[in-house]
């Protein structure tokens, strides 16, 4: 099964408390790590594919040490793609994969640089970190991060970061779960019912 999330920001200290960008109301970054790494186990097994749509962990002045991330993610279920966000940086996705832990013999980690597209249930899916603004589509929806607790006004975009407004539409999921193609479209439908009432 595929599963998609964003904006991790493992050991974003300012992150922490309420505030207006992305409040995270843990006592510390290692609570607030646990708590997604607990969420995403939850969900995903060893045969899923976890789709990380940009910034695993804050800038390289607020993380200890690549190592530091690499021990997070070697903890999470499942293999990873990564798109890269404009937190993320080349030199980690290189010891990333010089380390990768491995899966079943495969590499657990694999990177993109711009994003990705699949085919899922009838629907292209096009993963991004930033929003696209597609126009007019069918079968389309673009999957993104990057705006935390924004959202852009289009049904077809789904911001699938952890503090994403849209995960109000799938109240049941803990706090920092990745979301699996049922709850996109569970997304999408909430979205494009609520637009079309506001207009």
């Amino acid at each position: 099964m595929n599963f998609f999330i964003a904006d991790t920001h493992f050991f974003h200290a300012d992150l922490l408390g309420w505030n207006d960008f992305a409040p995270r109301l843990f006592a510390s970054t290692a609570a607030m790590n646990q708590a997604m790494i607990d969420a995403w186990n939850a969900r995903v097994d060893a045969n899923d594919v976890v789709y990380h749509l940009g910034d695993i962990a804050m800038n390289p002045e607020n993380v200890p040490d690549d190592a530091d991330v690499l021990a997070i993610l070697a903890q999470l279920h499942g293999r990873i793609v990564f798109i890269k966000g404009n937190h993320d940086y080349r030199s980690l996705f290189k010891y990333l994969h010089a380390h990768d832990p491995k899966l079943n013999g495969q590499d657990k980690f694999s990177f993109h640089d711009v994003g990705a597209i699949i085919k899922e249930n009838h629907k292209q899916i096009f993963m991004t970190h930033y929003p696209l603004m597609m126009g007019i589509v069918h079968q389309t929806l673009n999957l993104h991060g990057h705006i935390h607790h924004s959202s852009v006004h289009t049904a077809t975009n789904i911001n699938v970061g952890v503090d994403a407004p849209e995960r109000d539409f799938v109240p049941d999921l803990p706090w920092g779960s990745p979301l699996n193609m049922r709850d996109i479209e569970t997304i999408a439908r909430g979205k494009a019912d609520v637009l079309a009432k506001s207009k």
